[in-house]
């Protein structure tokens, strides 16, 4: 995971030094919390490959004036993804009663500030490490655009909107697989995209490997 370790420094390090307000910066030169880091390298990384419109300790103020930080926030664009870690231990099993109506008030005041938010738990991602990389997906797809061109045919439309979810170039194998299609009729859908001008040729020359959108 060597590339995980260079992308994750230089990333962490980015949003340090571009962060003018102390309080957040304070919390990033501490470091992210284990749960957080583990979540980057076994689900995020995986699946997206990259940490671009990902922003840790975010912070927010609640009505209370007060601040709070979010695990992870997901700004591209409007927008307004929380992904918090829910971790499992002592403080967990015997969350007390104050802190229990804390973490209500504080899903519920991000609700109502239009947050769409993701609790992921950490025994998940150590045991359903798969499953929490298609809910990734999932969540990234619901801030891209579901429009599609009108002229296209309900696969083609599902590839286009399969491209904008996983946000990198695609594979025939993987569009096969998730249309559940073979690679030939795959293969066709893909060179009328292209042809369309909505795929290029990500790799591959005389037969290409990998396709990304335009």
């Amino acid at each position: 995971m060597l590339k995980f370790d260079q992308e994750y420094e230089k990333w962490l390090l980015k949003q340090i030094a571009e962060e003018k307000n102390h309080r957040r910066r304070e919390l990033l030169e501490k470091g992210l919390g284990h749960g957080t880091v583990e979540f980057l390298r076994i689900v995020w990384f995986p699946t997206v490959g990259n940490f671009n419109h990902l922003y840790p300790e975010w912070e927010v103020r609640d009505f209370n004036n007060s601040y709070r930080y979010l695990d992870l926030a997901y700004r591209s664009g409007d927008a307004k993804g929380c992904i918090e870690i829910q971790g499992y231990g002592p403080h967990a099993r015997d969350l007390d009663v104050r802190r229990f109506k804390d973490l209500c008030w504080r899903h519920s005041l991000l609700a109502l500030d239009g947050w769409t938010l993701l609790p992921i738990a950490y025994l998940s991602i150590k045991d359903e490490p798969k499953k929490c990389q298609q809910l990734i997906l999932a969540f990234i797809g619901k801030f891209s655009s579901t429009n599609t061109p009108s002229q296209l045919s309900w696969l083609e439309a599902e590839v286009v909107r399969f491209a904008r979810r996983v946000l990198r170039p695609i594979t025939p194998l993987e569009i096969a697989t998730h249309l559940r299609i073979s690679d030939r009729h795959t293969r066709r859908i893909l060179h009328n995209l292209v042809d369309l001008h909505i795929l290029s040729v990500a790799s591959g020359t005389q037969r290409a490997r990998s396709y990304k959108l335009r």
